[in-house]
Parts: structure tokens; C-alpha cells; sequence
């Protein structure tokens, strides 16, 4: 009788946790439905265990971000110095993109503020050349227009330094017209 009692005192308990469990969430941030072996419209790819309850939810692992988006500090920190490093061949990775671009970086040496931020957005041609001039996206708030000013031009001139970028064909073609967004990060000490 006793060995009955524990038994639905366990089946009771088990059932419990199931059901606060449920989650209230979008199952599928990137589709409107979910997957099935039968659809034969396209859906989002994902991978789920049999043993998961509720909703399955995709699972896409991008290595750098769809966008390309990249930070770069005026000092960076002693783990990021090799990301720092100018690549001494072809760019043929979005990694070495990334190193190049932030080699490229000399932040103004006039009107210098602490902890100012600026994010400017732009894409590339095939041969590694700006399709137009950079575009402003944001810029730290209570900054006086002249400091904006110096900073955007800092950038300009960084940029224009470097360019035009050695691609290589697989990576020119890949980039071309995809929209890139750097946000720059001056950690230096005021005054210096």
C-alpha cells in the first residue's frame, strides 16, 4: 500500500514541472511556421532533441553576425592586439577584412573626448573600393558638433588610407554591396 501511495505521490510531482515549463515564446524568430519532413514550402533550418518538449527553435550560428558589424577601440585591450595586425597578404577571409580595417584606425589627435563613439555604415565594390562615402548611424549624445566633425573626419581619412582594400576574387565578390558597420570606440584618456 505504501509502495502505491509513493508512486502517485511521484507521478503527481513528475507532472507538475512539465507544465511550468511552457514557454511563451516565438519558436521560430525566423520564419513564420516551423519545419516539417512533409512542407514543400521552404522554412527555417534547425535542429532539436526528441526528448525537448515544446516548441523547437532554430539554432544558426553566424561567426561574425549577418550584417558585419565590427568595433574598433583607439587602445585595445592586450588580448585584442593580434586582431590589431595588419594582414600581410590578399584579404581572403571576413577575419582578415576585420584586421585590416582596424589597422587602419588613427583616431583624431585634436578635440579628443573620452569615451566617444561613432558608428558609420558603408559597403564595398568588387575591387575593394567604397561605394560612396561613408554614412553616420550614430554618435555618443552631448558632443559638440565640432568634436562629430573632427571624429567623422578622422574616420574618412582612415578609410581613404587604406583603400583600395586587396581583396580576394572570392571575397570581392562575396562583399560587394554588402552593408558594413563599424563602431568606433576612443578608450583613450582625455588629453592624449
Amino acid at each position: 500500500m505504501w509502495r502505491g501511495i509513493i508512486v502517485l505521490f511521484l507521478l503527481a510531482i513528475s507532472t507538475l514541472p512539465a507544465d511550468a515549463r511552457r514557454r511563451q515564446i516565438n519558436p521560430i524568430p525566423f520564419s513564420h511556421e516551423p519545419c516539417s519532413v512533409l512542407d514543400n514550402r521552404p522554412c527555417t533550418p534547425s535542429f532539436c532533441s526528441v526528448l525537448e518538449h515544446g516548441p523547437c527553435i532554430p539554432e544558426i550560428y553566424y561567426p561574425y553576425g549577418e550584417n558585419l558589424q565590427l568595433t574598433v577601440e583607439s587602445v585595445p585591450s592586450e588580448a585584442d592586439r593580434a586582431k590589431y595586425a595588419r594582414p600581410d597578404h590578399d584579404l581572403d577571409t571576413i577575419g582578415d577584412l576585420f584586421a585590416e580595417l582596424r589597422s587602419c584606425w588613427s583616431p583624431p589627435t585634436n578635440d579628443v573626448r573620452a569615451g566617444m563613439q561613432m558608428s558609420v555604415r558603408f559597403s564595398f565594390n568588387k575591387a575593394g573600393g567604397l561605394i560612396g562615402p561613408p554614412r553616420l548611424t550614430f554618435a555618443t549624445a552631448g558632443v559638440p558638433a565640432d568634436t562629430r566633425t573632427s571624429y567623422l573626419n578622422a574616420i574618412n581619412a582612415s578609410l581613404n588610407a587604406c583603400l583600395p582594400l586587396k581583396f580576394t576574387s572570392g571575397l570581392g565578390g562575396a562583399l560587394a554591396g554588402r552593408p558594413i558597420a563599424i563602431r568606433y570606440v576612443d578608450n583613450r584618456g582625455p588629453g592624449k
